[in-house]
């Protein structure tokens, strides 16, 4: 058996798939050990695994909060800039501090998610085989493929090649705080340098939440690469309570911003709206940016709450309305649920424009949403078969690809031989 270590940014969306991959390990007598900063515990012991805590100076217990609270408030660009600083300054924490924890508690391998950047070296600087996990949209980059966080299609002509590589310049460029911290690093260790972005992600084996059925055509995948669909298991996860008994028995509509950008308030009143005199029944989670007791009165009286069970709330939801994180989006599709999506900052807009290509939702960007607009997407998506059809495909297609079973399958076979895995 092996002693694992998880590394992954103290948010709902990488924590909840990473904790469901220890989580399955665990179940096969694998050790599982996730270091982080303070406001990770309680998801990581949630799944029983064990944690250690690195950072505890900078980022005290609540403080991870706070800098959601903020980030919360923005979108677009200003968003982006202020993830990039947030990852920066976590980096830095991981590379001075993460060492020394996996030393001590015995880890023999890690599974690092992409956007934890530092990761990769630290297991290079500690002689650890790694596997890199794609709990967010996957970061592999292509110039077949639009950056992560564009929300443009995907086209095979020739100009959006070159309005892709421009993208990946812009998405560098944001990004070099964080490539010359972790290039300082590598240069005071000995190691050598990445000379490619790709260069990052393990040669063992690389996991994607996504079925390949939810990405775009990609021609330049490392062989090691392997679509596997969500990892979800909701033993893995905190318990929420939740109302069930005031759901009514009309059509469901879900609707939450997630964890992150939850604090755009007015939009939960658009949406009200925007659902109000539908023969439906609206559920809102507000995923902790609010409570439903600070809240004004809704228009069409929703079911308001602070945080749901997702997993189990979606298997009865005719239609969700989500900000396009990944976790969300796989799990309405993992119920055959079609979405109208409002992305607001970092990979969401990525997420939302696959969902739009893969006609499986229709799409309101941020700065366009009114009441009106979102109510016509909100019915053209009930009344077009359609888009059921599709979230049904894709339904199959998730179920096909293996889950987290397939990703805990590959992650034992690379360590336990060594040599890359190949799809």
């Amino acid at each position: 058996m092996t002693h694992f270590g998880l590394l992954c940014p103290a948010v709902s969306g990488h924590l909840n798939p990473m904790t469901t991959l220890g989580y399955e390990l665990k179940k096969r007598g694998h050790r599982v050990t996730l270091v982080s900063i303070l406001d990770a515990q309680p998801k990581v012991l949630a799944a029983g695994l064990e944690f250690r805590a690195v950072g505890e100076a900078d980022f005290p217990a609540g403080s991870n909060a706070e800098a959601i609270a903020k980030l919360g408030q923005l979108s677009g660009l200003a968003a982006f800039r202020y993830t990039v600083d947030l990852f920066k300054k976590i980096t830095l924490t991981l590379l001075q501090e993460a060492p020394a924890a996996f030393q001590d508690a015995g880890v023999e391998a890690l599974l690092i998610d992409q956007t934890s950047f530092g990761g990769p070296t630290i297991a290079e600087s500690m002689d650890l085989p790694f596997i890199s996990i794609c709990c967010a949209i996957m970061l592999n980059q292509d110039p077949d493929v639009p950056p992560f966080n564009m929300n443009w299609s995907y086209h095979p002509a020739w100009w959006a090649r070159l309005r892709n590589q421009l993208g990946y310049r812009l998405v560098n460029q944001l990004a070099k705080p964080i490539v010359e911290l972790v290039a300082d690093y590598r240069q005071q260790r000995g190691l050598p340098q990445f000379s490619h972005p790709n260069d990052v992600f393990s040669q063992l084996a690389q996991i994607c939440q996504q079925p390949a059925e939810f990405e775009y055509p990609r021609q330049s995948l490392p062989a090691c690469f392997h679509f596997t669909g969500p990892f979800s298991n909701s033993a893995s996860r905190e318990p929420t309570f939740f109302p069930f008994e005031q759901l009514t028995g009309q059509p469901l509509i879900y609707a939450s911003l997630g964890t992150i950008q939850n604090q755009l308030l007015g939009t939960f009143q658009t949406i009200a709206e925007a659902c109000q005199d539908l023969d439906t029944q609206l559920v809102i989670a507000l995923g902790g940016g609010s409570t439903p007791e600070s809240l004004p009165v809704l228009p069409g009286s929703p079911l308001v709450v602070g945080f749901a069970p997702q997993l189990e709330l979606l298997q009865r939801t005719t239609l969700t309305i989500t900000h396009a994180g990944l976790n969300t989006t796989l799990e309405s599709l993992s119920n055959g649920v079609p979405m109208v999506a409002i992305p607001i900052a970092n990979d969401q807009p990525g997420v939302a424009a696959r969902i739009a290509w893969t006609r499986t939702g229709e799409v309101v960007s941020l700065k366009d949403l009114s009441v009106s607009k979102l109510r016509s997407a909100i019915e053209q998506v009930l009344k077009e078969d359609s888009y059921k059809k599709n979230a049904l495909r894709l339904q199959h297609a998730i179920e096909q690809a293996g889950g987290v079973k397939k990703a805990a399958d590959i992650v034992e076979q690379a360590i336990a031989t060594g040599k890359p895995v190949i799809r």
